[in-house]
């Protein structure tokens, strides 16, 4: 079966990491391999000064890998897309993006707030609501946030249907 895709979407606050987390864990303690993209806003950083590959990129490298017998990173010095993201995670059974509300891949939006709820109509691709108080829409199934287990076993129904190919944003 090919990979599938959910994205974790909405503002601030609202509980993306920790769903995405709990998730993570679902899928992964029901045997799927899991990959996690996460988009940040802000500038971050993963190297510190005095390590080597922070030398290494102070000197001017655009690009750094470090790898060892049980983990490797590549660090770049540009931001990349998230298509080009994802042919990195062909490999895995799901790829669960957290952020990047504007691609058109199929994403469960978190609602915290009555203000929240606009986001659920502006959005492509809404396939379901995670919310933190009861609330209705339309045609979506609602989720209450802590309920990761449902989420987790409507994915994988959805899976077994075809829904959440990853393929072409729609």
């Amino acid at each position: 079966m090919s990979t599938s895709i959910i994205q974790i979407v909405g503002f601030k606050n609202t509980g993306k990491t920790t769903l995405t987390a709990a998730l993570v864990k679902q899928l992964a303690e029901a045997g799927f391999r899991v990959g996690t993209i996460k988009h940040d806003g802000h500038h971050f950083d993963i190297d510190h000064p005095g390590t080597d590959t922070w030398q290494h990129r102070e000197a001017g490298a655009h690009k750094i890998a470090i790898t060892s017998p049980h983990r490797t990173a590549i660090m770049e010095q540009r931001p990349t897309p998230l298509k080009e993201l994802l042919q990195q995670f062909s490999d895995m059974d799901w790829v669960i993006v957290e952020g990047f509300k504007q691609e058109c891949y199929p994403k469960i939006v978190l609602i915290r707030e009555e203000e929240d709820e606009a986001l659920v109509k502006q959005l492509e691709q809404v396939v379901a609501v995670a919310a933190w108080y009861p609330v209705r829409f339309e045609g979506l199934p609602v989720f209450a946030v802590q309920d990761s287990a449902g989420m987790a076993a409507w994915m994988q129904e959805g899976r077994g249907k075809g829904a959440f190919e990853l393929g072409e944003p729609t």
